[in-house]
């Protein structure tokens, strides 16, 4: 694996997000507003990727880094089975990105590989990949272009 090029250091904007894979996305909903005081700026069902989630603020800035709580629509889901195998808790750590594109490309030039030939649909029409954990010392990366809500 090649070192990346510093063209891609300000491409990685800030964090976006830290998922955590739940059983119960309603309760998990709950211990974030009630018992932590969090809240929440976005729920969706996102079926390409089988999962239900909610996207939660500290200090209610939605603008800000997020927690984004995934729970499985579905045994089949890669939520369902990452729970099956790891059991719940945090799944992946996601940095927000001017173009996803481009800085896929750049990773992969880097030796990295992505889960996805092409960017797909995410969070509230953001645009998504993934760096493969393998590569990133077992750390599943999500690369987020944000959607223009």
């Amino acid at each position: 694996m090649s070192s990346l090029p510093s063209s891609v250091t300000p491409l990685l904007l800030s964090i976006d997000h830290v998922g955590i894979a739940v059983p119960d996305l309603d309760a998990a909903i709950a211990f974030h507003r009630d018992v932590l005081g969090l809240t929440v700026v976005h729920e969706e069902v996102n079926e390409e990727q089988g999962v239900r989630e909610a996207m939660v603020a500290v200090g209610g800035d939605p603008t800000g880094a997020q927690i984004q709580l995934i729970a499985p629509t579905g045994p089949d889901s890669t939520i369902a089975k990452f729970i099956d195998r790891s059991g719940p808790g945090l799944q992946q750590l996601a940095y927000r990105v001017a173009d996803v594109e481009q800085v896929g490309a750049a990773l992969r030039a880097a030796g990295l590989r992505l889960l996805y030939d092409e960017p797909r649909r995410g969070t509230a029409g953001s645009r998504i990949n993934f760096v493969h954990p393998k590569d990133t010392g077992g750390v599943l990366i999500e690369l987020v272009q944000p959607g223009g809500e």
